[in-house]
């Protein structure tokens, strides 16, 4: 960077601090980040998640939700700022060279590698290969440098809900389409999407679902869910940018990416 740069930076740099102080808008509504998926990567027929707007209360929330069944929230914040931060271009710019780091998509010991985040971007995006193992499958998706992401995530307004005793933690990722998580379980929390689509499939604690820890989510929904019976299917829906799920504590879910997608997990604890 030569004397001149530090006193006008480089276009996509001082675009990004532009966008998200809210001086420009954002231009696309994916984000960048759209590319070609599976043709089997379909929506749910039916959604078995309730979906409540902004009307919902602190009360009804813990009254119905919070220790009981999951539920996706509708207009409960406003995070179009952290979402203009979010775009393609934006996020290369500002962390490009920063090194993430990337866990294998499995169930159990997962396998860490760091990379910089547009090798990520450029490389492992692409769409999932349905034979790959969930050990193969490098995923970014928490292990956030807090020192680094923190000024974005200052940008994101998480759900007002907050159980009792608990703090909410950050884990923000981005996947390909075909990604995903196969089932596992961990305490309650919220997943918001912010570009793309994510479909997620849940159990209660009581009832474990079929699966191999070391499938993928992909090769789950084609070679077993179409097998289940009616009454072993899990609880379903596909979460849309500004959409919130909350999930209760130790209910199994699996998620599935249908396009390249971004998103940021509030874990209660």
């Amino acid at each position: 960077m030569g004397l001149r740069d530090l006193f006008f930076p480089p276009l996509t740099i001082l675009k990004y601090f532009l966008v998200c102080s809210g001086v420009l808008g954002s231009l696309e509504s994916d984000g960048g980040w759209l590319t070609s998926g599976h043709a089997s990567l379909l929506e749910e027929d039916s959604c078995t998640v309730e979906r409540r707007d902004a009307s919902l209360t602190y009360s009804q929330f813990i009254e119905q939700y919070a220790f009981s069944r999951p539920v996706i929230l509708q207009g409960i914040t406003n995070n179009t700022e952290f979402q203009a931060c979010c775009t393609k271009e934006k996020l290369s710019a500002r962390f490009g060279d920063h090194l993430v780091r990337l866990s294998t998509a499995n169930t159990y010991s997962y396998r860490k590698v760091d990379l910089p985040f547009q090798d990520y971007v450029d490389q492992l995006l692409e769409p999932q290969d349905r034979a790959s193992l969930g050990s193969e499958t490098l995923y970014f998706f928490g292990d956030n440098n807090f020192t680094e992401w923190g000024p974005l995530f200052q940008k994101y307004r998480p759900p007002p809900f907050r159980l009792p005793g608990t703090t909410g933690a950050y884990s923000f990722g981005i996947a390909g389409s075909g990604s995903g998580v196969p089932f596992h379980w961990h305490g309650p929390g919220y997943s918001e999407v912010i570009f793309g689509r994510k479909r997620w499939f849940l159990y209660p604690p009581e009832k474990t679902p079929e699966f191999h820890p070391n499938k993928t989510t992909l090769s789950w929904l084609l070679d077993t869910y179409p097998f289940l019976p009616p009454w072993e299917r899990p609880v379903e829906c596909t979460v849309h940018p500004g959409e919130v799920l909350y999930f209760p504590d130790r209910w199994w879910h699996a998620t599935l990416n249908l396009d390249t997608s971004v998103f940021i997990s509030t874990f209660l604890g």
